[in-house]
């Protein structure tokens, strides 16, 4: 039995990744579960589950798990719960699928435990990359990718070698506003930009995949995940989201990966590798679509990829900031505070303002992080 830790198990990735485990009882157990502040939802989870701890944000979601669980399941709060949960207990692996960047502490945590990462939230490597990697090598730990697209890459990538790589090119379904142009997305609701036409995602990875954002962290995180740089890493759209991402070698030969959307597919990989087991996802048949379609990115349409690619090569503290300062950006146009095409305008900003350190330690990615996110608070 494989034991797991899920960090985010209230959300979008979180909750797949338990029908996954619960798909395959016979190979998985569940040592841990945290989420925010969904205590009904994660007291569901720990009943049906029986971790020994969980772990909650706020002081009054860890005291209504308290009531609610029985005596044996411990029930720990907030950041510093967070990284003890992470870190120890017996789980053989921890998939980190919290939102945003406070996923960075409890991952680096599990890391220096030695135990092995299947990662679901990019901004941990958005931000502290350099650091993630360096523990990660120093301690030996696997860090297998959860996104569809970087599990993609991470499977056309086995058993080959890495200077027959030319590059790799990233597949993006385009978003919600993926057939309008820069001037039908003035004002349009955020009811629309959280209809995704082919991913079931949470609010804020949405919104991120509407702006280009979400593709841009990924571009960022495939930097770190495959050691590549940015000039061998491409972007194209998809819309059909089929093609998942692929790899172009040297000798003019391409690997893809294929699959419908359904992210229990790579999340079932990055607990089972190298083993393929049977998946409840629906099986691809390529005559019923009949046809593929693609786009080459429009970067001028699309601006907020742009950033990121900027942010990437200017290196340091620049994918701290652009990071965020989304996610403010991200949360108050959800919160109705500003329109869509303000995120931009607000990243933008932001990035302009800062000046940047290299190499930071976690220190300096913490007080980067904090200025970005007042700064985009105040525009």
């Amino acid at each position: 039995m494989k034991k797991i830790t899920v960090l985010g198990s209230t959300g979008s990735i979180g909750t797949q990744t338990l029908q996954v485990m619960e798909h395959h009882a016979d190979r998985y157990e569940l040592d841990g579960l945290a989420a925010g502040s969904n205590a009904a939802l994660l007291i569901e989870q720990a009943l049906r589950f029986r971790p020994k701890r969980v772990c909650l944000a706020t002081e009054a979601a860890a005291r209504q798990a308290k009531e609610a669980l029985p005596a044996h399941i411990e029930v720990l709060q907030g950041e510093a719960g967070l990284v003890e949960l992470a870190g120890g207990g017996d789980a053989d692996t921890v998939v980190t699928a919290l939102v945003g960047s406070r996923g960075l502490p409890a991952t680096l945590a599990a890391i220096e435990a030695g135990k092995s990462i299947a990662l679901a939230n990019k901004e941990t490597l958005v931000t502290a990359g350099h650091l993630v990697m360096e523990a990660a090598k120093r301690k030996g730990v696997s860090i297998l990718p959860v996104d569809s697209e970087h599990s993609a890459i991470f499977q056309c990538l086995n058993g080959e070698r890495r200077e027959d790589v030319r590059g790799i090119t990233l597949t993006a379904s385009g978003g919600s506003f993926r057939d309008r142009t820069r001037d039908q997305l003035q004002g349009v609701t955020v009811e629309q930009a959280l209809n995704h036409p082919n991913w079931s995602m949470g609010a804020k990875i949405t919104i991120d995949s509407a702006t280009m954002v979400n593709k841009g962290l990924e571009v960022i995180e495939a930097k770190w995940l495959f050691g590549l740089h940015y000039d061998e890493i491409d972007v194209l759209i998809h819309p059909e989201s089929i093609i998942h991402s692929f790899v172009e070698f040297n000798d003019n030969s391409v690997i893809a990966q294929l699959g419908l959307p359904d992210m229990r597919v790579p999340i079932q990989y990055a607990l089972s590798y190298p083993e393929r087991l049977h998946n409840p996802s629906g099986r691809l048949s390529l005559a019923e679509y009949g046809k593929l379609t693609f786009r080459e990115m429009d970067f001028d349409r699309y601006r907020c990829l742009a950033l990121a690619f900027a942010s990437g090569r200017a290196g340091g503290t620049a994918t701290t900031v652009f990071n965020a300062a989304n996610e403010v950006a991200v949360d108050r146009f959800l919160r109705g505070e500003i329109e869509f095409l303000a995120i931009e305008s607000i990243l933008e900003k932001v990035m302009e303002k800062h000046e940047i350190i290299a190499n930071p330690d976690l220190e300096a990615i913490a007080g980067a992080d904090s200025w970005a996110r007042r700064t985009a608070a105040s525009l």
